[in-house]
């Protein structure tokens, strides 16, 4: 198998890492983790017990991916973005006792095909982002945002729409409800709230 894992990251031997997948320095993953082929695990990043991860993604510098998440192929999770798994997190039980693993029950932040979330952004589970919905740096995803959704803002919020590429789609002229992608010339239809390739 052809992985790079760098000497100070802790990777636990029952996570499985995917052919052509890199882990970089003070990184963790932890046990029974899954990440497909062609993943890049940045500097500190963290990869929670159990959490499955597609091919081909991106975990920058110091994201935090907490159990259970699962990220789709081509996820993209900028730098410090946070995946939470508590709906309702406290550190003692209302007796005051420390909590342990299971005294709550984790809950999943759940990431699209193609989707990307960016710098400081956090996601606050249990929450779906849709594929290659774009959630803007910085911002604070409480409810589920929609397929090729532009979310932006605490709480975030759509304020338009994105294709495949990334870039903000336009309205065509004439065209209620019909958006193209500046860069590729893909176009979809707008339906009830809902955002659908065309072709």
């Amino acid at each position: 198998m052809n992985t790079r894992i760098q000497p100070t990251a802790q990777v636990d031997e029952t996570a499985a890492i995917g052919d052509g997948t890199t882990v970089w320095d003070l990184a963790q993953v932890r046990e029974d983790a899954r990440l497909g082929s062609g993943c890049i695990v940045g500097r500190g990043a963290y990869v929670g017990p159990g959490v499955r991860i597609g091919d081909r993604v991106k975990l920058q510098n110091y994201a935090l991916v907490y159990e259970p998440a699962v990220l789709g192929d081509g996820v993209f999770v900028g730098p410090a973005a946070v995946l939470t798994n508590d709906h309702y997190p406290r550190s003692v039980d209302p007796q005051g006792r420390l909590k342990r693993g299971g005294d709550w029950e984790a809950v999943a932040v759940v990431v699209g095909e193609g989707a990307s979330l960016g710098a400081r952004s956090v996601c606050v589970a249990p929450v779906r982002v849709g594929r290659w919905a774009l959630v803007a740096a910085g911002a604070v995803v409480a409810r589920d945002v929609p397929d090729f959704a532009l979310v932006a803002g605490v709480p975030a919020r759509r304020i338009g729409w994105v294709g495949r590429a990334g870039v903000r789609l336009v309205e065509r002229e004439n065209e209620p409800g019909c958006w193209e992608c500046p860069e590729t010339g893909e176009r979809y239809d707008e339906k009830d709230g809902e955002l659908i390739p065309r072709g």
